[in-house]
């Protein structure tokens, strides 16, 4: 079974009457219907088009959260507490965990809910889900459970990626704020000075700050964050300038998510950067990138799978010619490709 849902068999329109059944049950606020409706998105129903299709159409979009980071940096213990930091507010809060899929069962061990041992919220929900193959440290779907979330009255969705190295950035494409997780003696004060996922952070935190090194590694954060020539004589947080748009700089704050420290002030400048994001209307620019990121990954895979289906039928020729040495891999993935899109090739050498 493929570890990503084949788009090729699902209906434009159909099963209109079942997927409308159930988003009204997912607006009315039924938790079995927030359940099916996730599960429709992240398995591939053949009904998913027509729910996400009125989703899109008439559900709002949720505060989208992205928390990132090393594996090991306490992202599991940190973002429940959180959760619970806005839900004591008054929000409704969903999570969203990506755990690492199994090659060979294509579950998760779950280890988010593991890590998770405070006491039941009635305000917030949480959902793991398998990478199913995506890259960046996401699966492919969760763009679509964000806004099933929304959609049954979320008004904040908190996005875990799983242990991320520095160049996996793809979570600045789903989130309106990055959280990059920290932890010191992870090698964190090298990495601060490379490019990737420190540049597209929002906020970033040093956990286990009761952990020896921590203010240090916190400091070198700060520096590194202030060495771009446009990052120079700003303060961290909000930058309010006259006639000209707020600018965010990134915060380095402190926490410790065994004892909850520091939670409430990161909750406050995460609040902070959202304002700022309306106030400048840079939100619905990251909803429509949001959308359109998802419509690539969308057409990406039905490219594939209707390229892959059309092709199938030049491969045996093709294996066999491999095996014989008279064509190389190259070659014949160009055979291939051609025998489905052909393309002009302009002054390329002849393949034999």
């Amino acid at each position: 079974m493929s570890a990503v849902p084949s788009l090729q068999d699902t209906p434009v329109a159909g099963g209109t009457d079942e997927a409308a059944r159930l988003f009204a049950d997912l607006r009315a606020g039924h938790p079995r219907a927030l359940s099916r409706a996730l599960t429709w998105a992240e398995s591939g129903h053949p009904r998913a088009h027509a729910l996400m299709s009125a989703i899109c159409r008439e559900a709002p979009v949720p505060w989208v959260i992205g928390v990132t980071g090393v594996g090991g940096a306490g992202k599991s213990t940190l973002v429940p507490l959180i959760a619970r930091q806005f839900a004591r507010d008054g929000m409704r809060v969903g999570i969203l965990a990506v755990d690492p899929s199994s090659p060979f069962s294509g579950g998760a061990l779950l280890g988010d809910r593991i890590r998770d041992t405070g006491e039941a919220q009635p305000s917030v929900f949480f959902r793991s889900v398998a990478t199913r193959g995506g890259s960046g440290a996401l699966a492919g779907c969760v763009n679509d459970l964000v806004r099933v979330m929304g959609a049954a009255g979320f008004g904040i969705v908190l996005v875990e990626t799983v242990g991320a190295g520095q160049s996996e950035v793809a979570v600045m494409e789903l989130a309106h704020s990055v959280v990059l997780v920290c932890a010191p003696g992870l090698g964190d004060e090298v990495q601060a000075i490379k490019a990737g996922v420190m540049e597209v952070a929002n906020l970033v935190v040093v956990n286990k700050c009761d952990l020896p090194g921590a203010d240090a590694t916190a400091q070198t954060l700060r520096q590194a964050l202030a060495l771009p020539v446009n990052a120079q004589h700003l303060k961290e947080g909000r930058n309010d300038a006259p006639g000209a748009r707020a600018r965010w700089h990134p915060p380095v704050l402190l926490t410790n998510g065994m004892k909850g420290d520091g939670v409430a002030g990161l909750a406050d400048r995460l609040h902070a950067h959202r304002q700022m994001l309306r106030d400048n209307g840079d939100d619905v620019a990251r909803d429509r990138r949001r959308d359109r990121w998802r419509a690539q990954q969308l057409f990406v895979q039905l490219v594939v799978e209707r390229a892959d289906a059309a092709s199938r039928t030049e491969w045996p020729a093709l294996e066999q010619r491999m095996a014989e040495h008279s064509l190389d891999p190259w070659t014949a993935a160009r055979h291939a490709a051609d025998a489905v899109a052909p393309v002009a090739h302009q002054n390329a050498p002849e393949t034999p």
